[in-house]
């Protein structure tokens, strides 16, 4: 099956795995999405990921969810740049979620990073999507 927008794909994923109370949820491998990870593992979204090789031979990533008192922990995740309408923020006009409580993920010519790491290295990008 083709997937236009992969990385809309994981965090779709990631949602219904959720909503069911899976621990675990997998995905096909790329790098984007393994850099997506890193930035949501680093901001405490969820508790890691690793690399497998399914049975067919393709390489896939198993990302173990993190829940709080049986509630998940991202309580919203949300994809803001498609493939059929691109969003770029500046340091200036780059958007807060919840008023700091949430991050926004951004890919930008220093690599994939959070809202504030972008700020704190003075960086713009294409805004991939927002979790609160």
């Amino acid at each position: 099956m083709s997937v236009n927008d992969p990385l809309g794909d994981m965090l779709t994923r990631i949602r219904n795995a959720q909503l069911r109370g899976k621990s675990k949820v997998s995905t096909p491998a790329s790098k984007l999405r393994m850099r997506v990870l890193d930035v949501l593992e680093q901001e405490g979204f969820i508790r890691g990921y690793k690399e497998v090789v399914s049975e067919s031979g393709k390489a896939e990533i198993e990302i173990e969810l993190k829940y709080f008192d049986g509630e998940p922990v991202i309580h919203e995740i949300r994809r803001v740049s498609t493939p059929g309408r691109r969003v770029y923020a500046s340091v200036a006009t780059m958007p807060t979620v919840y008023n700091g409580l949430g991050i926004s993920i951004l890919s930008t010519s220093k690599g994939v990073m959070s809202d504030s790491d972008a700020r704190d290295r003075n960086v713009g990008g294409e805004v991939l999507c927002t979790v609160f």
